[in-house]
């Protein structure tokens, strides 16, 4: 397994934007595929966006789709998610994980970090 560590979560006003950074630990970080996904308080954790190993096939949510924007660095060991256009309804925790599968549900993650707050403010 990987250890994930997530940062740049904050504060923005709606319509703002927030890029989140996602460091692993470990040798084998380019093997993983990599999600986003997101804890709103008394809801379910939900995919937000993933990508493959190579960078080269990304997936979103319905919900963030046009405004967010995954991708990574397998040099640095580390997955990005941009978030613009952001809106009052994006406010989270925002968890990054990674998987050998082929499925984006949370069930089927190999490894998480333990989040960052993200809170857009109307």
């Amino acid at each position: 397994q990987v250890q994930l560590v997530e940062s740049g979560g904050g504060l923005v006003q709606a319509g703002g934007s927030l890029r989140l950074s996602c460091v692993a630990s470990g040798r084998t970080f380019s093997t993983y595929a990599m999600g986003w996904f997101r804890q709103a308080p008394g809801k379910e954790r939900e995919f937000v966006g993933g990508i493959s190993w190579g960078g080269g096939h990304t997936f979103y949510a319905d919900s963030v789709k046009g405004r967010f924007t995954i991708s990574r660095d397998n040099a640095k060991n580390s997955v990005y998610l941009q978030m613009n256009s952001l809106k009052p309804e994006d406010t989270a925790v925002y968890y990054c994980a990674a998987t050998y599968g082929s499925s984006w549900s949370p069930d089927g993650m190999d490894s998480w970090g333990k989040g960052t707050l993200v809170t857009v403010s109307s």
